[in-house]
């Protein structure tokens, strides 16, 4: 049976339109296609987005922590810090 569908989905979009290295959005982390074509998409079409939208968030986020720890780390064998 299908689940009806009372509420629309609402576009991701948080107003930073630039893309990033990879073709994804900066802001709300969706490809060029999906965001032109956003309105012609189907709601079940429209939550996939919205899933994979996470995903590259979390993506991000991951590699970020990663590049903050590594930068960390490289920080804390820097001679000035022997200073103190």
């Amino acid at each position: 049976m299908e689940q009806l569908d009372f509420f629309t989905i609402p576009s991701p979009c948080v107003g930073v339109c630039q893309a990033n290295n990879r073709g994804y959005c900066k802001g709300c982390f969706r490809s060029r296609d999906e965001r032109f074509h956003w309105q012609q998409f189907t709601n079940e079409q429209k939550r996939n987005v919205v899933r994979l939208c996470k995903q590259r968030y979390q993506r991000v986020m991951r590699a970020k922590a990663q590049q903050d720890r590594q930068a960390d780390s490289d920080n804390s064998h820097s001679p000035q810090q022997e200073l103190f």
